[in-house]
């Protein structure tokens, strides 16, 4: 069925609107289709994890993925700095014996990086998709610890950045996989394995756009439905000739093992 623009409008509304919660985005399955990455970052997490180890988890989003390595509660710790995310692993995570962490109050601040943790205290640190700073990383690490982290690459979502957003510039063009292998040796780690994939991704329906847009807006900044219209209306276009929107999709990933003492 072919909805008219102003029944598209208030869909695009509601996707707008839409209450997301964790790090779940089975709300635009089907509708939004990219392939999986060459490796499993479970598989590789597992990979240098031992039940012994003091783990820490950056960003855990709703604990989603951390409650799959079924390391034991007692050692386990995460932070999450979005409010609602961190509240629900207050609910989830907490009772369960995992020490969870906000790593900030204020949102403006953007300090989601610095770790509210002791010096030289895990064994492990994880980080799927969360920004980090590697001196933070680096000072709660203990020696010979790992850091292991799956990024979002700076060509992630490339095309529709520069067809949604105003005044366009590149996203975060130091974020590369090689930018943080020269700053991890510079810290003397030692870079165990890393890999990148740069992939199509196919978008179906401007509703999972809109959806996507109003989470990461880091990659859409101002972005909504009033005020993007004409740009949505266009993709709408395109789908309708075309069947999708296409766009980029950029993953990397680094194993790091931390070599000196801090001093």
């Amino acid at each position: 069925m072919v909805l008219n623009q102003k029944d598209l409008i208030k869909q695009w509304e509601t996707e707008e609107n839409y209450a997301f919660q964790g790090w779940d985005f089975s709300h635009i399955n089907g509708r939004w289709n990219e392939p999986d990455t060459p490796w499993d970052y479970k598989s590789i997490v597992n990979k240098y994890l031992k039940e012994s180890d003091i783990l820490l988890d950056m960003g855990t989003g709703g604990g989603e993925f951390l409650l799959t390595l079924k390391h034991p509660y007692r050692n386990t710790y995460a932070t999450e700095a979005y409010t609602p995310n961190y509240e629900l692993c207050l609910k989830t995570l907490s009772p369960l014996g995992i020490t969870v962490a906000q790593t900030y109050t204020d949102e403006s601040l953007n300090a989601d990086d610095k770790l509210p943790f002791s010096d030289n205290m895990f064994d492990v640190i994880i980080n799927r998709h969360e920004s980090f700073d590697l001196e933070e990383v680096n000072r709660t690490l203990k020696h010979g610890g790992y850091f292991i982290t799956q990024q979002v690459g700076n060509k992630n979502s490339d095309k529709m950045m520069r067809k949604l957003n105003n005044n366009f510039e590149p996203y975060m063009p130091h974020h590369t996989i090689s930018n943080y292998i020269d700053k991890l040796r510079t810290l003397d780690f030692e870079i165990i394995e890393s890999n990148e994939f740069v992939y199509p991704v196919k978008i179906l329906d401007v509703g999972a756009l809109v959806f996507m847009a109003k989470i990461i807006v880091w990659e859409f900044p101002g972005f909504s439905v009033k005020t993007h219209l004409d740009k949505l209306l266009s993709c709408q276009k395109e789908i309708d000739e075309r069947g999708y929107l296409e766009d980029t999709g950029h993953r990397f990933y680094l194993v790091s093992r931390k070599c000196s003492e801090r001093k």
